[in-house]
Formats: structure tokens, sequence, C-alpha cells
């Protein structure tokens, strides 16, 4: 096995998570369920212990000392989350909890007031469902309709087909980057370039995205991107919403309370400047904080060079399980370099259930994913229930993917073994 620079890039991170140094069922911890939540550095775990031993306190409201400096780490992570995505401005990154409440934020904010009867929303068969249940409720309320991009012959983002569900009466056009499911990368750019061209608005899900690879939201120019930060090295509880300034300008509050406002009489309040505006009540300081130190981890590792070693991990764990018989792997396959899908595989294995599959695969130590991903209509697609999931970071190894091949064929040859 030749070793590349990128390699070292796992053995130089590993002592940074000391989760991983464990052992689960005698055996070490082999984490490959990335994709459902990422695992967290210590400078991570630093930062948010640092605020609550020497920091705590509320932001904005007051003049003290521990309230000055929690707000200025509190709007300091802000001003990375922007210049990590390339951002215009400070302005355009609103915190929310999670991409799902973003991406109800544009639901409740945007589309119940600015989509009618027969208006059009474009989404995918592929999504999660918190970009599917969101845009149901909003069709619901407003008459709007909902269509659906189905998958090529590569089990990927149709295109073709998008192309000609386009029209003047689309308004909304709200897909994800890289499926959880099927790890395919969508063509972010292209599509939001042919929505606009008939007057539509852009929603990117980019949560499978933005830990893994370079992001710039002016490139790819979409009206709106949400992210979670538990998927990307900070703290659960954090995520946020990027918008355009002027769209979200337009947008009224989705939350009122304290801090998104200017003024309160008894009869009537103005709103607060963006982004706060959208940031209701006391929010998540400490995740706040420590999403900024997640975005400078990931920074200083450099995205470019955390794609380059995940693509490698990619190219070696297809490599291995394309030779298992029986098993069915979903979405586009990779190239030899890794490149042409995302770093997890999910796959069935004939005549055997996904969750047993994993249960036994835990007893070695080796977490991976069951079930349906949060994405039931892909999985009727397929006529399954449900599918396993590997998901790789770059803190993963190349002996880490060579023992859960070794456990995978291990737990079907137990099971073929009870079936004969």
């Amino acid at each position: 096995m030749v070793i590349t620079q990128e390699r070292t890039l796992a053995a130089k991170v590993r002592a940074d998570f000391p989760i991983l140094n464990q052992q689960i069922n005698g055996n070490p911890l082999i984490y490959l369920d990335n994709a459902a939540t990422s695992q967290k550095p210590l400078a991570v775990l630093n930062s948010l212990l640092n605020y609550y031993q020497k920091d705590n306190a509320n932001v904005h409201r007051g003049a003290h000392t521990l309230s000055t400096r929690a707000t200025e780490a509190y709007e300091g992570a802000r001003d990375k989350v922007a210049q990590f995505i390339n951002a215009r401005s400070r302005q355009e990154i609103v915190y929310t909890r999670n991409a799902t409440e973003a991406i109800n934020l544009v639901a409740y904010s945007w589309g119940l007031n600015f989509l009618k009867e027969g208006d059009e929303i474009i989404t995918s068969v592929m999504e999660h469902h918190s970009n599917l249940v969101p845009w149901r409720i909003i069709a619901e309320k407003t008459g709007a309709i909902i269509k659906y991009v189905e998958l090529d012959e590569n089990e990927g983002f149709n295109l073709a087909q998008f192309k000609t569900l386009l029209s003047e009466k689309t308004k909304l056009v709200t897909v994800v980057h890289i499926s959880n499911t099927l790890g395919c990368i969508n063509p972010v750019e292209e599509i939001t370039k042919l929505a606009h061209q008939f007057g539509a608005k852009v929603l990117i899900d980019a949560c499978q995205s933005v830990p893994h690879y370079p992001i710039d939201v002016q490139a790819i120019d979409c009206d709106w991107l949400v992210a979670s930060g538990h998927k990307m090295c900070a703290p659960t509880g954090i995520g946020f919403l990027y918008g355009k300034e002027a769209l979200l300008e337009s947008m009224p509050p989705f939350f009122g309370g304290g801090e998104m406002i200017s003024e309160v009489f008894l009869d009537h309040f103005t709103v607060g400047e963006l982004p706060h505006k959208f940031e209701a009540g006391t929010p998540a300081i400490g995740e706040a904080i420590a999403l900024g130190a997640a975005v400078d981890y990931l920074t200083n590792l450099g995205m470019d060079n955390i794609h380059a070693y995940e693509m490698e991990l990619t190219a070696y764990l297809f490599k291995q399980l394309i030779e298992i018989p029986q098993l069915k792997i979903y979405g586009p396959k990779p190239d030899k370099k890794g490149q042409g899908r995302a770093a997890l595989a999910s796959f069935n294995v004939e005549d055997i259930h996904a969750s047993d599959l994993s249960t036994l695969l835990d007893h070695d130590g080796i977490a991976i994913r069951s079930g349906h991903h949060c994405t039931q209509p892909l999985h009727r697609l397929f006529n399954a229930s449900g599918s396993a999931r590997a998901s790789l970071s770059f803190y993963n190894t190349h002996a880490e993917i060579d023992r859960f091949i070794e456990a995978l064929k291990q737990t079907i040859d137990f099971f073929n073994s009870i079936a004969d």
C-alpha cells in the first residue's frame, strides 16, 4: 500500500478525539456513523468548557466583563462561519438549533408569506425528511404544488428531468447537496443557475457537504444554505442558516421575544437588525462559540486536505465492498480515486436485515447506522424498509476499513450459516 501525504491526516488528528480511544465489547471502537453525527476534537470540547468555566454570561445584554467576553466570542464565531462558507457578510449568518430549524425558518418566514396557490416547489425524492415535511406543510397551507426530481440511471440526481420540471410557476427549488443515503454529489451550481433563469429561489441542504468539502455560497449563488454543527465537529444544538442579505431583510421574523426586537410597545414592536431578528431568546451561547472552534479546527486542517483524504478512503472502502457477494450498494459508484460520490455507503445484504447487521457489528466494536436514515420515500423506491450505512470522516483509517470489511464478511457468513 503506497503511503500518500493525505494518508497521514488520520494519524495526525486521532489524538484530538478522545472518544475514539476506547473499547466497545472488548474491541477497539471503530466509528463509522459520521453522517449521523461527527465526533468532537479537544479544541471544541475545551472551548465549551472554557466558556462555562470562565465566561458564562448572557450575550448582548450586559456591560460587565463576562458578558462582554461572551458576546465577543459568540459573535466572533459568526464571523468564522461567514468566512468558512464565503458569505458576503456576517449579517447573512443566522444561528439556529440545527439545519431542520433553519429549513423551517425559511419555510414559515418566506414560504408562508411569498408562496401562493398554484406556485410550484421543486425538490427531490432523495431528500431528508427535514427538507420534505416542512414544505409539505407549507404547500397544504398555501396551495403551492410540490414536484419531485427522480433518480437517474446511476441513482443520482436526474438533472435532465429537473430541467423539464422548471417553469415560470417554479418559485422554489430546495435540494440536498449530498444525499445522506445515496452519497451522490448533486450539481448545486448548475441547479441554482437553471432555477434562477426562471426567477426561482434556491435552498441547499449542505449538512453532508459542509464538513467534507470546501463550500463557497457565492460560487453556488444559492439564496439559502443550511447546515448542522454536530455534523462538522461542533456540539449538538447549534446550526446555521445562510441567506442572501436582501432576501433575509424581506422576510418577517420566525419567532418573537427577546433579542429579535428593536423596540417593544404595548400595541406594536419593531424588529432588530440582521441577523438578530431571527434569533429570539437566549441562544446556545457555548455551542455557538464551540461551533467557531470547530470551524477553526477544520480550517487549520484544510478543507482541501480533508476532501482529498476522504476521497482516498472512499475509493479504498468501495474497492472492497463491491467484491462482497449479496451486497446491494445504493447510489453512484466512485471512480478509482474516490471521486463521484461522498465518503459513505448505504447497502443491504440479501435476506439479512440491516438492523441485524449493525447489531452484530456493534459486538465487534464497529458503529454503523441502520434504518431509513430519514429518507423513507427513497427507501420505498428501492422496496427496502431501511439500509445499513457506513460513513467516513478524516479521522478514520484504512486499517479501520479493513477491520469493518472483515467483520462484515464474518457477519454475513454467520447469517448464511444459520439460513443453511
